[in-house]
């Protein structure tokens, strides 16, 4: 059976708000020796305590008497507001998003944590109605009092019963609505009891019912079995779209890939062939764009490159240690485009080069990219160096053991070609006309997300 109880200690913390409103008033008892004033701070008790705790403040006695001054409050009357109702079946929503807790350190950081939605039910209207009794000896103590309280309620004071954020029911005000001056009659005697003043006072107050707290969150684990009924694995439990992540392109910047690092582009900013980014100021740093949908995780958040294959190369990221303008980026091997063409040693230019051993005696099976033209059929004497090599910029050349041939003719491939230098270690992409760097280089707005 679900549980029903409920008890918030509503009404206890507007008894105790207006106990603090009517506390630390003083009364003066004359003057000593110095012509100082001799005052003294007026307690403030519940005043409807239980059986058990008076006789313990009585001494378990009925001769003690009770101190005075000292003032008692105590609830009168609670009775339902007709005038106040409002649509008793509203519910208010409220979508929160709470600070990232460390619990290593006990502190809060200024990045974003959990997000939750409240849902508050309409609040019940009353009227609270509370006394205050004045316990004096004389006539004087309670004039004191009552000047210092009477000049607060004009015409009302404010409370609040709580500094809850979504507690919507917490202000109230306090009002003075009469006052009994003396609890004696006439004729007085010597045998009169202590003096009393009553002060009535009502609140208009709200009492709420418990609040719905949802939190909202990622899918972080998902446990199901993924065998059918003849024991053969389902394919339903293998869907690789089944996640709960979000993949955008933040704000259609674009990004510079170069090496391990990831630098933001705006749409303003181009590149050189040099891969240096032509700035326009000022710079934007990552995190100041990560953290306008989340919060980046090491190891965890993924940036994913569209290639022109139709795949993605993914990889998860990291902030860089010193620089805020740099992601650090680690790709994962298995999305990475395979090489289509044995490794190159070298890319040069074939008409500027040093001649020195390794090219008067190349190794059997050694190969270079060409970034320029070699050789002519109407030159017979040939090149020290290339022999009667005829050869294109963007050609792969071979020696066979005996002489340069071409391996790969850029006049004819128009093919998609993948192709590593073992010089450099970057990986190099035929695109039918030109060799370009493979996954390195420019990347759009809409050609790269961010997976939080």
């Amino acid at each position: 059976m679900a549980q029903q109880f409920f008890y918030d200690a509503q009404i206890r913390r507007f008894l105790i708000q207006f106990i603090r409103i009517v506390s630390n008033f003083d009364v003066e008892f004359g003057k000593d020796r110095d012509g100082i004033r001799t005052l003294q701070r007026v307690p403030v008790y519940y005043g409807d305590p239980s059986r058990q705790a008076a006789t313990i403040l009585r001494q378990n006695s009925e001769n003690i008497m009770n101190a005075v001054p000292a003032m008692s409050a105590y609830i009168s009357g609670f009775t339902y507001d007709q005038t106040r109702v409002q649509e008793p079946y509203f519910v208010s929503k409220m979508q929160l998003r709470e600070r990232q807790y460390d619990p290593e350190t006990g502190l809060y950081s200024n990045q974003q944590g959990d997000s939750y939605t409240i849902e508050r039910l309409m609040p019940v209207p009353y009227n609270l109605e509370v006394k205050l009794d004045i316990w004096t000896s004389n006539t004087e103590q309670k004039m004191q009092l009552i000047e210092q309280l009477a000049v607060l309620f004009n015409p009302s004071f404010e409370i609040q019963s709580t500094d809850n954020y979504i507690d919507w029911a917490s202000l109230s005000y306090v009002q003075l609505t009469s006052v009994l001056w003396t609890s004696r009659t006439v004729p007085t005697g010597a045998e009169e009891p202590i003096d009393v003043a009553t002060l009535t006072f009502t609140m208009p107050i709200w009492i709420s019912a418990p609040a719905k707290v949802k939190r909202l969150g990622v899918i972080q684990k998902f446990i199901g079995s993924i065998y059918d009924e003849q024991g053969m694995l389902n394919e339903d439990t293998l869907l690789t779209n089944l996640v709960s992540r979000r993949y955008v392109t933040p704000l259609d910047y674009g990004i510079l890939y170069t090496g391990n690092q990831l630098q933001l582009l705006k749409y303003q900013e181009v590149v050189d062939d040099d891969d240096n980014i032509l700035s326009v100021p000022p710079p934007v740093t990552w995190k100041a764009v990560v953290e306008i949908y989340g919060t980046l995780v090491t190891g965890t958040t993924e940036i994913r490159l569209a290639l022109p294959t139709g795949t993605e190369l993914i990889g998860t990221i990291a902030y860089h240690p010193t620089d805020p303008y740099i992601l650090l980026f680690d790709p994962f091997e298995d999305t990475q485009p395979s090489n289509t063409l044995l490794p190159v040693d070298a890319i040069i230019n074939p008409q500027n080069v040093k001649v020195d051993s390794n090219l008067l005696s190349p190794s059997a099976n050694t190969r270079y990219l060409l970034t320029d033209d070699i050789g002519s059929l109407s030159n017979l004497d040939g090149s020290i160096v290339w022999g009667d090599l005829v050869a294109n910029a963007n050609d792969i050349i071979q020696f066979n053991g005996s002489s340069w041939q071409v391996v790969f003719d850029s006049n004819t491939e128009t093919s998609m070609e993948y192709m590593l230098n073992k010089l450099t270690g970057v990986q190099y992409r035929w695109t039918g006309s030109e060799w370009v760097k493979s996954v390195e280089g420019v990347y759009r707005g809409g050609e790269w997300s961010i997976v939080i």
